[in-house]
């Protein structure tokens, strides 16, 4: 199927790739943040990381996961290299109130840059420890960070074309909300978690009507083994309801 989703010109393309069950969880009830995909799915989100100049999360997401966001293996960095990207991606934290956990794991690996976007609602300590951990903080916004500001910033100051964001929930909705994900890859694993208090892949505010909802469509799906692989792209225009 032929994309519809345009090239910005003023921010970077945003991908956003999750890991979801039968029933749309990321996590379990207690939010405890785990990886249940297969193999197969962890080598796809660096199949796409190796696509990018810069991977982003939320501080949730980053806190509670010994995650680091890099390229991983040797091959993953030498498919960037090949594709004319630096060997290894920069990392790109978002943190309305500007709280990270400063002993978390990505801040003990120091292969490349860590970006951290935030808001005015971060007070001058916070900014103080933010700026001991990371090589760049951007404050952009008042209450939440203004991430289609932040996006522009990451574009002309650190000259990022293509954006993986990999969640959490609340982080994800806010991009959606914004009218800033171009492409969408789903991992559809065969597990029902349950529980209303489970995240999904789009937490925070969401859409009040149907009217206002993202719309994508589906551009191509692939079984491995139980679990199904699906990319969907925005739509330029909306289809008729």
């Amino acid at each position: 199927m032929k994309s519809t989703a345009s090239v910005p010109t003023d921010r970077p393309f945003v991908l956003v790739n999750m890991a979801m069950t039968a029933d749309g969880k990321i996590a379990t009830a207690n939010r405890a943040v785990s990886t249940f995909g297969s193999a197969r799915d962890h080598a796809h989100l660096l199949e796409l990381r190796a696509t990018v100049d810069a991977v982003m999360s939320g501080a949730r997401t980053v806190d509670s996961a010994p995650v680091n966001l890099g390229p991983g293996a040797a091959k993953y960095r030498r498919q960037r290299l090949r594709r004319g990207l630096a060997e290894y991606n920069l990392r790109v934290i978002v943190s309305g109130s500007g709280t990270l956990h400063p002993d978390a794991h990505i801040f003990t690996q120091r292969f490349s840059p860590i970006i951290i976007l935030t808001s005015q609602r971060a007070t001058a300590l916070a900014l103080r420890q933010l700026r001991t951990l990371a090589d760049d903080v951007k404050i952009c916004g008042r209450q939440e960070v203004n991430l289609r500001a932040a996006l522009r910033w990451l574009h002309a100051q650190w000259k990022v074309k293509r954006l993986l964001c990999e969640g959490g929930g609340e982080l994800n909705e806010a991009m959606f909300r914004a009218g800033l994900v171009d492409e969408v890859h789903l991992t559809l694993c065969p597990l029902i978690f349950g529980g209303r208090r489970a995240p999904t892949i789009a937490e925070g505010r969401g859409f009040p009507t149907l009217a206002f909802a993202a719309s994508f469509q589906l551009v191509s799906r692939k079984r491995h083994g139980d679990e199904l692989f699906v990319v969907f792209r925005r739509r330029t225009e909306r289809a008729s309801l």
